[in-house]
């Protein structure tokens, strides 16, 4: 990108001019407020879970299904 001479220059000597740099170092400085914390109680975190088991099983019954035909 060229250097533009012309541009308002900050304190540190590098101009953003969107801003996007300031918008980032706000958004990561902010963090997770303290009062809000997220809650994971073990009942939400098994459904996915058992979920993501029932799949695995469901695509290995299928590919064996699959080979016994091809093979069979």
């Amino acid at each position: 990108m060229a250097h533009n001479p012309h541009a308002p220059q900050g304190p540190e000597g590098n101009y953003d001019p969107a801003g996007s740099t300031q918008m980032f170092r706000a958004f990561v400085d902010e963090g997770v407020p303290q009062g809000r914390q997220p809650a994971t109680p073990a009942a939400t975190a098994a459904g996915p879970r058992v979920g993501l088991i029932v799949g695995v099983v469901a695509v290995i019954v299928v590919l064996a299904a699959v080979a016994w035909l091809a093979l069979g």
